[in-house]
């Protein structure tokens, strides 16, 4: 029976929370409305679906939202080659794997943004999910669920994000979680919002692996 240790990505593996900022700027500039790119970071990490409404409005959405989507996919797009994996992001999931964990990724980024980073972080074949796998993208506890449901998930498990949205999520779904500082969240906040451990770096976390809560 392993224990499952479900991994965020933005932010937390990858280096992308400002290049998505930025690109989610330039899309809403597409429709000349401005949001402040400090507003934009806050809400990086749940899903595209969420954060159109999120940071300008549901009159924005329901006017411009789906084009507004398309405008940040072509703003990213020639952005990602440019991404890179956060430090220790390769020795997390291999360190997860020897001892054991069932690991999966679960993302609300879109699919061929989750399978280019699993290359660049060196682990293919780790099972992923991605907003392309659900109805509904964090704070929603969907993508936790069906990540949970393509592992072997009979022991206990935990949620490693970067955002107050994985921590949200993860306390709908029902399971700790723990936090990391790569994507820009401060500690305070994302322990108010439930991280029962906040760490700055990946391989901080990994030292500690066997002692992560599970439930």
């Amino acid at each position: 029976m392993s224990n499952t240790l479900v991994l965020d990505v933005d932010g937390t593996l990858v280096d992308t929370n400002y290049h998505h900022a930025v690109a989610w700027f330039r899309a809403f500039r597409r429709f000349d409305i401005t949001v402040p790119t400090w507003k934009l970071h806050r809400a990086i990490g749940m899903g595209g679906d969420k954060l159109v409404a999120a940071v300008a409005g549901q009159h924005v959405e329901d006017e411009h939202g789906d084009g507004i989507r398309k405008a940040w996919e072509a703003a990213f797009e020639p952005m990602l080659a440019e991404v890179r994996p956060l430090e220790g992001a390769h020795r997390l999931v291999g360190a997860a794997l020897e001892q054991d964990f069932a690991v999966v990724l679960a993302s609300s980024g879109k699919r061929h943004h989750v399978d280019h980073y699993i290359k660049l972080i060196d682990a293919q074949g780790v099972v992923s999910t991605s907003s392309d796998d659900v109805e509904e993208s964090k704070p929603a506890p969907d993508l936790i669920e069906v990540a949970l449901q393509r592992v072997d998930s009979s022991g206990r498990a935990v949620v490693i994000g970067d955002s107050v949205w994985d921590c949200d999520a993860a306390r709908r779904a029902g399971l700790p979680v723990v936090g990391l500082r790569t994507g820009g969240f401060g500690e305070a906040e994302l322990r108010e919002h439930g991280a029962s451990a906040v760490y700055d770096e990946l391989d901080q976390l990994r030292a500690d692996l066997t002692d992560l809560p599970m439930a």
